[in-house]
């Protein structure tokens, strides 16, 4: 929920945020009422502002009288560098992954303290997951939130462990001795693993991409439920695919160039 939204100095464009921010992935539908109460704002401003969000596409009206996400913000989401260039480039390899693999695919960046999810490739096959496009995990409980955190800056590094560690399920690493040992670990051999640490009967692996200074442009992963026994076997598999990533990344023009080339 927006804080500080009902102050009679918010501005127009932090009005808006915070009417777009009461959807989230637990609540990808909401009547107006709703929105008003998880946006902190006045139902008359709520009432306007919706009404010119849907007017503008930015959200959509259902026949039971509930709002969604509109597809203006769909159509301008996709413009982003992170949906464009960086999954444009890696979705062919994360496909070729997953036919090698028949386990679920993840690519994920770093975003504070969790792992913002880009692209995910599954099948009918693959364990279920929490996992989604465009979804957000904790870093120390996931593979590829633990491969992004154990690359990061030693202050990011310091912070997380500072920060309160959510326990997800009975074996979620919350103590920040043993979570900084095991980044420690992850970047000795280059490789990160969870073990029902974000959902109970599922595993991970994961291994960064990295970018030319060194540090971690993103992380790609697997998770499935039989990964536990042996997971280094799907290693090499997975650091193919994030070298592929990486010197594509590496070749291609920065979005803003190619936008105007």
């Amino acid at each position: 929920m927006a804080g500080g939204s009902r102050s009679p100095g918010a501005s127009v464009t932090s009005r808006v945020l915070a009417v777009l921010g009461a959807f989230d992935a637990a609540h990808p539908a909401l009547t107006l009422s709703d929105i008003a109460r998880r946006s902190g704002l006045p139902l008359a401003t709520t009432h306007r502002l919706v009404a010119e969000l849907v007017t503008g596409r930015a959200l959509a009206r259902g026949v039971d009288g509930t709002y969604r996400i509109g597809v203006r913000l769909w159509e301008i989401g996709l413009l982003s560098p992170l949906h464009g260039q960086l999954r444009e480039v890696a979705l062919p390899y994360l496909q070729e992954l997953y036919t090698t693999v028949r386990e679920n695919v993840h690519l994920a960046v770093r975003d504070g303290d969790e792992a913002l999810y880009v692209e995910k490739v599954t099948g009918h096959r693959a364990v279920p997951t929490i996992s989604r496009a465009g979804g957000r995990l904790p870093l120390h409980a996931t593979g590829v939130g633990k491969a992004l955190l154990a690359y990061a800056p030693p202050e990011v590094i310091a912070a997380h462990l500072r920060g309160p560690l959510r326990r997800c399920t009975p074996y979620t690493i919350t103590e920040p001795g043993r979570l900084a040992r095991e980044l420690a670990a992850i970047r000795e051999r280059g490789w990160a693993r969870t073990h029902e640490e974000m959902t109970l009967g599922s595993c991970s692996v994961a291994v960064v991409v990295p970018g030319p200074d060194g540090a971690a442009l993103a992380a790609i992963g697997v998770v499935g439920h039989s990964l536990g026994a042996a997971p280094q076997r799907l290693v090499p598999a997975l650091r193919a695919a994030a070298d592929q990533v990486a010197a594509r990344l590496a070749d291609e023009p920065p979005a803003t160039q190619r936008a105007t080339a």
